[in-house]
Formats: structure tokens, C-alpha cells, sequence
């Protein structure tokens, strides 16, 4: 693949401690002059709210060489020790004389201040917003270059190669980051996308030479991390589609992708097309960079989409005002934040534009940023009562650093608010199939089962879930395995992930009502499932045992099919036990198919 790569493991290796996480690098050309620094993240198992990892991540930059030279992109703080001294084997940082940063977010920004400190000359180029941001992250000057659609960067023609290389600038903000550009090589053909295309997967596979084994994660990524600005998505491909033909898409993390680039470039258009058509939606305002809003509003925009609602993340500071007040005004439902009590003026004119563009019937909701200096959730959902507007949840109020709990509380009221806004298409679905269908469908009989999960938080606390099955059936003999159906929007879809553990409990017929009836109550989002509940907590891994159990079987996740509205999980069993012998399991007869 064109010149010596070079791998140079860190901390971790196989031979080190198998609690030290491995890190290594990996430096490789990708073009004519064109060089990726691979930081090698293997071990990484969780990133962002739900999003739990199973193949580790990686952190791409990128080394551009013309009469001048750029560098696209930084990498993780945890790699300071070795991606700079790679770094310097490659150029002296002297020699830089562009920093193209295509979004802050800190494991592709953290070592910017590193090279400054380098290079006091180095000039970063980046949106507006990404170099508002640097001002308060690097906490040193630099020089800087502000650059939006349609700008350029000509690094001039490489004496060695004959390759002209002129960056051309595409805003894509929002994906995921309000700061987001693109940056495409028009010597090249290259399309530098950071966080857009990317997949967490970690492999010494530069490029997509394996695509059945990266799309499961290329489509889990998109779905937590682009999939709730499925409009920006669409947005963006349309700017792609104004350049010039594209060799390659370069990730930000990943493998790049060059080998099936119009697939992974399909499926964004059909998905985002999926989510946007049409649909009413949910707008989820926050405010970038201020105390925990950004992850809380992912979660509750992954809680809506969960829902097969529609939803926008929507940032209060860098949205221009025209597109904030339509967005907002044509949305069936607007998630607000506190915010600041001492508010700049610009950004009091964006919640005063917010405020005016809500219209009446639109649900609403408010949360806690927990900035440490916001308005009191009470004022803000004062506020919006006053207009009139129906509720779509409780205020979601986050008394301290936000745990695990609070973000699994965030995403149920979020898929909560999402069931309200695809009501009346669930109810039409129930009504759209044929009657005589719908009894032969309704003859399929099932066993009564209890899932229950359980996961510990890195922070000390745990998130837990549970739900009410029928649709289970043994689906392996060796190893033993079993499937289970569960719907898009349970809660508890997000702990059966790819290597998660829970349990399966085994209702047991003529003594099953009072489980039945406590399990398939509504909860309000972050209820504890199982208060009032006799369970027999340490029986097993995954998740509490019910002690009226008839048997229970502890299971891990090793597949996970999709449906058009259920996931299907296929898991192995990996230890058991049945209370009676004599008695049987409960079941479940319905009299149509089209609904529980």
C-alpha cells in the first residue's frame, strides 16, 4: 500500500498488564503525499452515552504535503507519549504550516495545544465555531484561519509528485459536532470527513477491505451518532455531490474507505431519506461545550429515534437564527436545556428566537445541562408552560454528574416523547392488516418470559432493565443458544448489545399474573423495575433472578438481526437452573398479530 507503514505499540502490550489498555500507532500512505497516523485505541469498550464499544476505536490524522504542508486532525491526549514523536520521525513540526482542524471534540483536537507549542506559527484552519471553541480548549494564541463552504486552501504542487493539492472547504455542521467541515483534495480525490463515515472499529486494516465484518458497526454508528441529524446528513451529501468524483473517504475513525465507497455513501442517503421524509419530528435543542448538555441531549435524541420518531439535535449557539426558528417552528415537539443564568447577548438572542418560534400543540420538554451556572429547571419549565404548550416529560433534572442512571433516564423520556409523536401511525399500523392475517398470525403461541439486565457504571452506580417476552425460542443445541425479539423502543434494547449478558426468567403457568401485571405497567422514565419485587440478586450474571421464577437461563449477545421494528437477539446460554421439575412454563395465546 505505497510506502513503509510503520507500527509502533505503546502502553499495553501483549505482554503488559492485561488491565492496561493496548494503544499503538500505525503511519501509512493513503495518496501521492499523502500519510495517515493511525492511533490504535484497541480496547476501548465504551464511547459516549450508550454507545458500548466491541472492536475498539481509532483516532485518524493525516499528513498533506504540497509546496506547503497540512496536518488534518490531531489525536487522543492518552497517545501524547508516541503520536508526537511518530509525528516528528515523519516532519519536523516547524515544517507544518497548516493545522485543518475538521471538528474539537477532544480525541481528534487533544494534542492541538501540543503543536502549538511546537509551532507557534502554525496556522489552524477550521469553521468559525471550531476556532471559538480552540479559544476556550487550547487556553494559549494561535494563529487562525476561519473557513466555511466554497473556501480553499491551495498547498501548491508537490516538486516530487506533480500533484497540486487544493483543499476546498464543505460546512457540515452538526455531524456530529455544530464545528464539523469537511476538507476535500482536489489533487487527491480525498474527502476528509472526521467523525461523518466513520465507525468504531479497531483493526490494522487501513482501508475497507472487509466490509461484511465493518458494516454492523458502520450502521451502529450512524445510528447513534448521525442518525438524529438525518436532515444535516442529507445536507451534506448534497455539498458531496458537488465534487468533483471521490477517491476516497477519510475517517476520523476507522478503517477509510475506498474500496465500496458508493455502498457506505448509499446507505447514509437511504437511512437519513428514511428518517427525514415527510415525518414530523422532534427538535432537541442544547447548547455546545456547556456543562453536560451535549451527551444529555444525545441521549434523549437516541431515546426518540428508538421510538421510529424523527428527531434534529439542534445547538443554540451556533444555529443561524433563520434556520433555529425553522427548524423549531416546524418541529412537532422541541426538547429545551437550562442554560446559562449570565447569558451572553447572542446567545439570550437565540433562546428569545427559540421562545418565539414555538408554536402551539407542540410538545415540549426541558432538561438540566448542569453547567454549574444554568437558570433553575423550574424557571425554564415555568417558562414554557406560560406559552401553553402540551408537556412531553417531566423536567429531567440532573443533581449531580450525570451517571449512567441519568442517561438511561434521559433516553426513556425521550423514547416516551417519540411514542407520542408516532401515535397515530402505530394505531393506523394496528388497523392496516388483514383481518383474517391478523387472526392466522394471532394462532402463534408463545412461552412467558421475563428479560431482565443489569450493568455496572465505571462511575460506581449501574443501569438495569427489564421486559415482559414471548416472542423466545431455543435456537441453538451446541453451543446452546436462544433468540429473543425485542422491540426498537424498550428500554432495555440498549444493554443487549454485542457481548452484553442478561437473563432470561421463566414464568411459571398459574402463578404468573403478578409478575406479568407488575412487568407490563408503564414506567416512568429512570423507575427502578424492580422495586417491590421479590429477586434473588448474584444467582447470576446480566441481571436479577426472579425468585417466582419457574428457571432462568444466563445468556451473552452474539448477534443482533435487524428487523423493521424488533431487533432480533441471538445469545448463548451459559448457565441455568429450574426450580420445580413438575411445573410448566406459563403461555401466551393472542387473538390477532398485528400488536401485542
Amino acid at each position: 500500500m505505497g510506502a513503509a507503514s510503520t507500527a509502533t505499540a505503546t502502553a499495553g502490550a501483549a505482554t503488559g498488564p492485561a488491565t492496561t489498555p493496548r494503544l499503538s500507532l500505525q503511519c501509512e500512505a493513503i495518496g501521492p503525499d499523502t500519510t495517515t497516523i493511525r492511533s490504535l485505541d484497541w480496547d476501548r469498550s465504551r464511547f459516549d452515552i450508550e454507545f458500548g464499544l466491541r472492536n475498539g476505536t481509532t483516532y485518524n490524522s493525516f499528513l498533506v504535503r504540497g509546496e506547503r504542508t497540512a496536518l488534518i486532525d490531531s489525536s487522543h491526549l492518552k497517545f501524547e507519549s508516541t503520536w508526537l514523536p511518530l509525528l516528528q520521525g515523519q516532519i519536523d513540526p516547524k515544517a507544518i504550516d497548516h493545522l485543518i482542524v475538521s471538528h474539537t471534540e477532544p480525541d481528534h483536537s487533544g494534542l492541538i495545544g501540543h503543536l502549538i507549542d511546537l509551532n507557534p506559527e502554525l496556522e489552524i484552519v477550521g469553521s468559525k465555531v471550531a476556532i471559538q471553541f480552540l479559544e476556550n480548549q487550547v487556553h494559549r494564541p494561535f494563529k487562525s484561519r476561519a473557513v466555511k463552504s466554497g473556501d480553499e486552501l491551495d498547498l501548491g504542487t508537490n516538486p516530487n509528485s506533480g500533484v497540486a493539492h487544493r483543499f476546498e472547504f464543505l460546512s457540515a455542521p452538526n455531524l456530529h459536532w455544530p464545528d464539523t467541515i469537511f476538507s476535500f483534495d482536489h489533487g487527491t480525490g480525498i474527502l476528509y470527513t472526521c467523525d461523518a463515515f466513520g465507525l468504531h472499529y479497531c483493526s490494522e486494516d487501513v482501508f475497507d477491505v472487509n466490509p461484511g465484518a465493518i458494516a454492523p458497526d458502520f450502521r451502529f454508528y450512524y445510528e447513534c451518532l448521525m442518525g438524529p441529524n438525518a436532515r444535516s446528513v442529507l445536507q451534506a451529501l448534497k455539498r458531496m455531490d458537488g465534487l468533483p468524483p471521490v477517491s476516497t473517504i477519510a475517517v476520523g475513525h476507522g478503517p477509510l474507505l475506498r474500496h465500496h465507497l458508493s455502498t457506505w455513501i448509499d446507505d447514509y442517503r437511504s437511512w437519513s431519506s428514511e428518517r427525514s421524509t415527510g415525518e414530523a419530528y422532534a427538535a432537541v435543542c442544547y447548547l455546545s461545550q456547556v456543562g453536560f448538555c451535549d451527551r444529555l441531549s444525545q441521549a434523549i435524541a437516541r431515546g426518540i429515534g428508538k421510538a421510529g420518531a424523527a428527531v434534529q439535535l439542534v445547538d443554540l449557539r451556533a444555529t443561524d437564527p433563520q434556520e433555529l426558528s425553522a427548524l423549531v417552528g416546524d418541529a412537532a415537539a422541541v426538547v429545551v436545556p437550562t442554560w446559562p443564568a449570565g447569558a451572553d447577548a447572542e446567545l439570550q438572542a437565540s433562546v428569545g428566537t427559540l421562545l418565539a418560534a414555538l408554536k402551539p400543540k407542540q410538545w415540549v420538554g426541558c432538561y438540566d445541562a448542569f453547567s454549574g451556572d444554568d437558570e433553575p429547571i423550574d424557571t425554564v419549565a415555568g417558562q414554557l408552560r406560560s406559552l401553553g404548550q402540551p408537556s412531553g416529560f417531566e423536567p429531567l433534572r440532573i443533581r449531580q454528574v450525570p451517571t449512567a442512571e441519568d442517561y438511561q433516564r434521559c433516553e426513556e423520556a425521550g423514547t416516551d416523547l417519540g411514542q407520542l409523536l408516532t401515535k397515530a401511525k402505530a394505531i393506523a399500523a394496528m388497523k392496516s392488516l388483514d383481518g383474517d392475517l391478523d387472526k392466522a398470525l394471532g394462532r402463534l403461541s408463545g412461552g412467558l418470559y421475563v428479560v431482565t439486565a443489569r450493568q455496572a457504571d465505571p462511575a460506581g452506580g449501574s443501569r438495569s432493565g427489564a421486559m415482559v417476552a414471548s416472542w423466545v425460542s431455543q435456537a441453538s443445541f451446541e453451543p446452546p443458544g436462544l433468540t429473543v425479539a425485542v422491540a426498537k423502543d424498550r428500554a432495555i434494547e440498549a444493554l443487549l448489545q454485542v457481548g452484553d449478558r442478561f437473563v432470561l426468567n421463566v414464568l411459571r403457568e398459574g402463578h404468573h399474573q403478578e409478575l406479568l401485571r407488575h412487568f407490563l405497567k408503564r414506567f416512568p422514565p429512570g423507575a427502578d423495575r424492580f422495586a417491590g419485587v421479590n429477586v434473588l440478586e448474584g444467582a447470576a450474571s446480566g441481571g436479577p433472578v426472579l425468585a417466582d421464577a419457574l428457571a432462568f437461563l444466563s445468556c451473552r449477545v452474539v448477534q443482533r438481526l435487524e428487523g423493521p421494528d424488533h431487533w432480533i437477539i441471538y445469545a448463548e446460554v451459559e448457565e441455568g437452573n429450574v426450580s420445580d421439575t413438575e411445573a410448566t412454563t406459563a403461555v401466551h395465546h393472542r387473538k390477532v398479530g398485528n400488536h401485542y
